[in-house]
């Protein structure tokens, strides 16, 4: 079986796909601002209108900061929820604000998407990510950032790390003590590709697959957390 997504386009199976969002549950919205900035907000999906619109509450201002002046229209924004139902499941679309509404709540009108996205989180689904985590090098630790995920791999930067000494499929172990109430969570992978930055090195890496259910743990947090 594809472990592809799978993309619904037409209005009918549209429909379905956001069906599959209930209303009242919980989803994240990724936020990146012209400078690049990235945020990740969770909210309430509302429900929505065929053809017309999608309605979600807005999130709570104190926790948007200086990210609440891009809650405007044409912003593009991406939503992400869990499927009911569907252990280990998600739903997501990439929208633009039509406009934001004060009364009778206050709430977020997004245009009607064009594309629904249904991704296993057992399979290829990629977040991009900001996970400060350490990374484990024969007996030394190194500091590093986890700037993209997916089930079967990750993308990793280690700040001043060019004296690690480094090699195609050599085994390491990522460490994030602690993601949002996440502790202690340790996966091993091998090394698939090193590459320079002006400050450090980029590592991609392919997590070994007895490190599959704490990955799958992981992307589950990041889409029902709150940052």
């Amino acid at each position: 079986m594809s472990s592809e997504p799978k993309k619904i386009a037409t209005i009918s199976r549209m429909n379905k796909g956001l069906g599959l969002l209930q209303a009242g549950s919980m989803v994240t919205i990724d936020i990146v601002t012209p400078a690049g900035q990235k945020g990740k907000f969770r909210t309430c999906f509302v429900g929505y209108l065929p053809k017309k619109y999608v309605l979600l509450q807005y999130p709570d201002s104190g926790k948007l900061g200086n990210f609440s002046q891009f809650i405007k229209k044409e912003t593009s924004i991406t939503v992400r929820g869990l499927i009911e139902g569907h252990e280990g499941s998600v739903a997501a679309f990439v929208s633009q604000i039509k406009r934001t509404i004060l009364q009778p709540s206050k709430l977020i009108v997004l245009e009607f998407p064009k594309t629904v996205t249904l991704q296993s989180l057992r399979n290829c689904l990629r977040i991009d990510t900001d996970i400060e985590a350490k990374v484990k090098v024969g007996k030394e630790y190194w500091q590093s950032m986890i700037t993209d995920l997916s089930v079967n791999g990750c993308q990793l930067t280690v700040n001043n790390g060019e004296s690690i000494t480094l090699s195609k499929n050599r085994q390491v172990e990522v460490i994030i003590e602690d993601f949002q109430g996440l502790k202690n969570l340790k996966l091993q992978a091998d090394i698939c590709s090193v590459k320079p930055l002006f400050n450090g090195i980029s590592l991609g890496l392919k997590f070994i697959p007895t490190a599959k259910s704490s990955v799958v743990k992981l992307l589950h947090h990041i889409v029902t957390i709150e940052t």
